[in-house]
């Protein structure tokens, strides 16, 4: 059993490229060379050098002390929140601005559900000086004003999905027309592990820098590579994928993938999708997918909106099917109670998404022994207006 990708652009039975003959020149050339030129060393040099000094990695691996001695257990943050613009995403969008222009695109499309992504993707046109238009649902422009706010400061330009539920799901819609429209100067940047190979495959490569620091990080603080736990909430699931990298094959290491229950998995106000999902076809690739007897997609929710994606990328949807992962849904309220006692045991405010996988230790007992890793996605900033308004801060 494998759990990485095959030559064919599968995890296992979910995967592969299900894309309109229009965007076949520019997935086929995406496929065809992205894996030269990332070993190239000139990319590996420039691409290290920014996370460096731009992005400001290594991330920080963080001993919460205050919440290991409540839970009893080893509890290590993973600070993707300190990078520069406040969360894991920027790690893919660096490197794949520096794989756009390796293939001579001078057009950058995005699309965006909290905005994080399309913020990394905005900042690093910015750095490039390249054109940015960034598809983003109405719902979500409304709900995450700063960073909307953030793209324009940046020279993005933000344009509005009116369709369908005008979320996530709609705003990857619009960008795909553009693209189709768009072939040869643009390069969409997919800000998750979804869409159709190579993207999964390449995005979880950008974003592995993440597990192959924690590696020489907890070699130094506990004396081993290995984790005991490594936690990362996922909505197409890029930043878990970053996490559980390097430990894929190494059974040793348990993986929890923490979903959005949003109000409850049985409420129809969820984004559960290893739970509510079935096989389906998303965005260009097989995987599980929310969608109702006559396979229309359901609308996803949750209160975070980088988790209301209605599918998971084709590496989680593996990871659920064959049980590598144990995946966890959690409601709203526990992850806002999980995000605020976050902030006051340890002085770190979370994303919401983030929130998410802290607040399994309500349900989960680790042993004192346990090295759990929870990869701090994203930091709070962005959702401060939707804890004030929960808390009636």
């Amino acid at each position: 059993m494998t759990y990485n990708i095959n030559e064919k652009g599968y995890y296992g039975e979910f995967g592969g490229a299900y894309i309109p003959e229009m965007l076949y020149p520019n997935v086929e050339e995406l496929r065809l060379n992205y894996l030269k030129i990332m070993a190239e060393p000139s990319f590996k040099e420039a691409f290290d050098q920014l996370l460096k000094d731009y992005v400001g990695r290594p991330s920080p691996l963080y001993f919460a002390k205050r919440m290991s001695a409540k839970y009893k257990t080893k509890i290590y943050l993973k600070r993707e929140d300190l990078n520069h613009t406040g969360a894991h995403k920027i790690n893919n969008t660096v490197g794949q601005i520096l794989m756009a222009q390796r293939l001579g695109k001078t057009r950058i499309i995005a699309e965006t559900g909290a905005g994080q992504h399309g913020v990394a993707t905005a900042t690093v046109c910015a750095l490039m000086g390249m054109e940015c238009i960034v598809y983003m649902g109405e719902i979500d422009i409304a709900r995450q004003a700063p960073n909307v706010a953030r793209m324009k400061m940046l020279g993005a330009k933000v344009v509005p999905a009116l369709s369908g539920s005008r979320t996530l799901k709609d705003a990857t819609n619009e960008a795909i027309r553009d693209w189709i429209n768009n072939p040869v100067d643009t390069h969409y940047i997919i800000g998750s592990v979804v869409g159709p190979h190579p993207y999964p495959d390449m995005v979880a490569r950008f974003q592995a820098i993440v597990s192959e620091e924690i590696q020489w990080q907890l070699k130094e603080k506990e004396g081993t590579e290995k984790p005991t736990y490594v936690v990362a909430c996922v909505g197409g699931g890029s930043n878990a994928a970053g996490a559980f990298y390097h430990y894929l094959e190494d059974t040793d290491v348990k993986l929890i993938a923490v979903e959005a229950a949003g109000k409850g998995v049985d409420s129809g106000e969820s984004a559960a999708t290893s739970i509510l999902g079935k096989e389906g076809i998303i965005h260009g690739s097989k995987t599980l997918l929310m969608q109702t007897k006559d396979g229309q997609i359901t609308e996803p929710y949750s209160i975070s909106a980088g988790l209301d994606y209605p599918g998971v990328g084709p590496m989680h949807a593996h990871l659920y099917k064959t049980g590598r992962a144990e995946f966890m849904a959690i409601t709203d309220d526990d992850a806002m109670l999980a995000g605020l006692e976050l902030s006051k045991t340890e002085g770190i405010i979370p994303a919401i998404e983030t929130a998410h996988s802290l607040a399994i230790f309500k349900y989960k007992t680790f042993k004192p022994e346990d090295i759990v890793v929870i990869n701090l996605s994203g930091r709070g900033d962005k959702d401060l207006q939707n804890y004030i308004e929960y808390f009636d801060l």
